[in-house]
């Protein structure tokens, strides 16, 4: 019979989605289960987003949208990132996306030739391997261990663009580490990177607005702002707004680009729906007092986290400072065992954890990073310290 492209061979189903569904069939069996897997914010967006949506409707025109966006939900953006203080950017150097993943999708195929070089930090989020072997780009995986705070350093990222990749993939704040870069390191690894003229740089950055302890965020072009021509922005309305269902992502960037990802949505998805752009503007122009709200929140659930993962011995986890994630290094546990269950790894912990305390987290190496697991730490508060409190009997009943 026909064969399938050999792209669909190198496409791999999402660790994360795999293990979410593991925990969703033992809840349907009647297990108690608590799920800090899916990295999903677990609340909804305020009611002025449900009203807008509401209007479009009742003015539908049933028309096809813009390629590039409403002009609308591209003004709001701009407002948005100016924020930010990403300033001097037009209409013409916008474009929305499917969510921020089909984004960076559109962005490979705009960038990425077959066995051209993209190289990012691990930790790293699932999809950035699995859109790179898609495409048939090489990856340069920069490891960044607990040591060194899951964070990249300007010596290796040095060393990684004396290679000159085609394409620089950075992510800030991290999933799934948390991790929130300073003013100082991001000013740091600017220096680098203006040394490298001929490689493109994609800041995937769409937990911007969650960043805790007033740490602030901040961008290559706030310290060198030469990097913009060839600098994207990439940000969504999934996390902020609790709208990853709605599916709003965007980018910033040349124009050159823009228009390359413009192009690409006509033949890949038309437009965004005109209701769901009604909401997106909505979320942009209007009250930020839910977001501001969630926020606050994730910034004492993460104090939560922290105080349960540092009360276990041999548990190392670098403090986040962003996002809803805590990624601890769970190592210690390696080569040990609870009843019958050899822990060998981190994908046997995960699986041992889930089937002995009804607690889904994702195993590290999902991520890059073998010796850790994701906490997705956005499920109901009253569930929290009981996942926690599970997780700590987990690693005492080890022997």
């Amino acid at each position: 019979m026909p064969q399938l492209a050999q792209r669909v061979g190198r496409a791999k189903p999402s660790a994360i989605m795999l293990i979410a569904e593991k925990a969703k069939q033992l809840k349907a069996a009647g297990r108690d289960v608590i799920s800090f897997s899916i990295g999903v914010p677990n609340f909804l967006p305020g009611e002025h987003v449900y009203a807008a949506a509401r209007e479009s409707l009742s003015r539908d025109s049933g028309q096809y949208g813009s390629n590039r966006g409403a002009e609308t939900l591209l003004d709001a953006f701009l407002k948005h990132i100016e924020a930010l203080g990403l300033t001097g950017y037009g209409r013409m150097n916008l474009s929305i996306g499917i969510g921020a993943k089909q984004v960076l999708y559109n962005l490979a195929e705009a960038m990425l030739d077959e066995g051209d070089e993209i190289c990012f930090a691990a930790p790293f989020w699932t999809t950035y391997r699995d859109i790179a072997d898609i495409v048939g780009a090489k990856a340069n995986i920069l490891h960044c261990g607990p040591d060194q705070n899951y964070k990249l350093i300007p010596a290796q990222l040095e060393e990684a663009l004396k290679r000159k990749p085609k394409v620089f993939l950075f992510n800030n704040p991290s999933n799934p580490t948390g991790m929130v870069y300073t003013g100082e390191e991001i000013a740091a690894l600017a220096e680098v990177l203006v040394k490298y003229p001929d490689t493109w740089i994609i800041t995937d950055d769409i937990y911007n607005s969650m960043v805790f302890d007033g740490l602030g965020y901040h961008n290559f072009v706030h310290a060198r702002p030469e990097l913009k021509d060839r600098l994207v922005f990439v940000d969504s309305l999934s996390k902020t707004y609790g709208m990853p269902g709605w599916r709003v992502g965007f980018i910033a960037g040349p124009e050159s680009v823009a228009k390359a990802v413009t192009t690409l949505n006509s033949n890949h998805i038309t437009s965004l729906p005109e209701v769901i752009t009604a909401a997106a503007v909505a979320a942009l122009t209007g009250p930020q007092d839910v977001p501001a709200a969630k926020c606050v929140e994730f910034a004492a659930k993460r104090d939560t986290v922290m105080a349960a993962l540092n009360a276990i011995p041999g548990v190392v986890c670098p403090r986040p400072q962003g996002a809803f994630y805590a990624f601890p290094d769970i190592s210690v546990a390696f080569g040990k065992r609870r009843g019958e269950l050899a822990i060998t790894d981190d994908v046997s912990f995960c699986a041992a954890l889930l089937e002995a305390k009804g607690v889904a987290c994702v195993p590290g190496s999902a991520f890059g990073e073998p010796r850790a697991m994701r906490i997705s730490y956005t499920c109901p508060t009253v569930q929290l310290q009981p996942g926690l409190d599970r997780i700590a009997q987990f690693f005492a009943e080890l022997t």
